[in-house]
């Protein structure tokens, strides 16, 4: 085995500050989200892909990997959107297996109903916490991370060549 290289007080105070920062963060979204309007931060981030895909309709797995989520743990989400009203399966075309998700036009509405408070929220604990060059920084430094991290995307997120 390599020899491990730890971490110096630098690389120590990074990696905390990211990590604790970044929870921090999805707890204050998920908490105004939940208090605001019902809705938990990863339905809201189900909603949000499903409205900006053609015909607001995703395959389950497409979504799945989409919101870097199990596939499990998108359809009990779809499950729960369902419920709401907000979402509908379509069995796919191409694939009687697959199924799609597809936002509803009461989806849409709660979405559009819920994004002001959620995007004053991001304002709020980040985006006014960053300084233009902190933000281009940010994103440069998780762009490239993203980039490592899942092979096979671009910069925009769309698949590469």
């Amino acid at each position: 085995m390599d020899e491990v290289r730890w971490l110096d007080s630098d690389e120590q105070d990074t990696w905390r500050a990211y990590i604790e920062g970044t929870r921090l963060l999805i707890q204050a979204l998920d908490r105004q989200l939940e208090t605001d309007s019902g809705v938990s931060f990863t339905d809201y981030e189900l909603l949000v892909h499903l409205s900006e895909a053609p015909g607001r309709r995703m395959r389950m797995r497409d979504l799945a990997d989409a919101t870097f989520s199990s596939r499990s743990g998108v359809t009990r989400a779809v499950t729960r959107l369902e419920a709401a009203g907000w979402v509908r399966r379509v069995e796919c075309d191409d694939d009687r297996r697959g199924m799609h998700a597809e936002l509803t036009a009461a989806g849409a509405r709660k979405l559009a109903d819920t994004a002001p408070g959620h995007v004053a929220a991001v304002r709020q604990h980040m985006i006014d916490q960053l300084s233009a060059g902190e933000r281009a920084a940010v994103r440069a430094s998780f762009g490239r991370m993203r980039d490592e991290l899942r092979p096979g995307l671009s910069r925009t997120g769309e698949p590469g060549e």
